[in-house]
């Protein structure tokens, strides 16, 4: 397939890719799924740092996490996301990928605390490197820490795996006339809220330091890889 375009990437996925569509806790044949996807951009000697969500656990806006506390539900959801950290990095050592899971909030027994410069390191070294516990504070989402690890990594495009093809003008899983967009601009993200490609910080993040974003979807065989390789696939948001 030739070099890959990007050398140090950063994927951020979902916790749904752990859990199949509509369903939650981890289903281990989505998880094996995403360990191939991982394993087949490793071949091209890319350095793969990931941050995972923990929607498939625990959601903000379900009625149960609104009755509680914000800060309180928010810290409840980076646990969910260090859980799908630990399985992810099981699926990927099973496959004798090298991988390391560092935490925003410390945890010891099970991972790294996050220190940026012991991250670049292990990425140098070829290890995956997840980031679980989102980025340690409440009110901030796993978009807006995607962006801000990536940015902190020297990653040179962050990579966010979702269920469609790319950002549309509206959800093509209600509409099937909606038009899909194969570039946008950051400020035309901004100004898209109904379609919520991402947050509004992880996108100003992400226009701060000109990090480009290519929205894919994960279900689609070798989508990581073709993202990785340069092809034209889903949407990029860019200057």
């Amino acid at each position: 397939m030739g070099q890959a375009k990007y050398k140090r990437i950063l994927l951020k996925l979902g916790g749904e890719s752990l859990s199949g569509k509509g369903r939650t806790g981890i289903d281990p044949n989505d998880v094996a799924y995403l360990a191939n996807e991982i394993q087949a951009v490793k071949t091209h000697g890319v350095e793969i740092a990931i941050v995972i969500g923990g929607g498939n656990f625990w959601r903000g806006n379900d009625p149960y996490a609104q009755s509680i506390e914000r800060a309180t539900a928010d810290y409840m959801g980076m646990l969910a996301t260090v859980m799908n950290a630990l399985a992810l990095q099981s699926a990927l050592e099973e496959r004798g990928i090298h991988t390391r899971v560092q935490t925003a909030i410390e945890m010891r027994a099970v991972a790294e605390p996050y220190i940026r410069r012991r991250a670049i390191r292990h990425l140098e070294k070829g290890r995956v490197v997840i980031f679980g516990g989102g980025t340690g504070n409440p009110f901030f989402t796993t978009d807006t820490a995607g962006a801000l690890r990536a940015k902190e990594i020297d990653a040179e495009v962050l990579l966010k795996a979702t269920k469609v093809d790319g950002v549309y003008d509206k959800d093509p899983l209600k509409y099937p006339q909606a038009n899909r967009f194969e570039r946008l601009t950051y400020n035309e993200a901004i100004l898209m809220e109904q379609v919520q490609v991402m947050d509004t910080t992880a996108l100003s993040l992400c226009m701060e330091h000109n990090l480009p974003i290519i929205v894919f979807d994960l279900s689609q065989p070798r989508s990581i890889e073709r993202a990785v390789m340069g092809e034209a696939i889903g949407t990029i948001i860019c200057k």
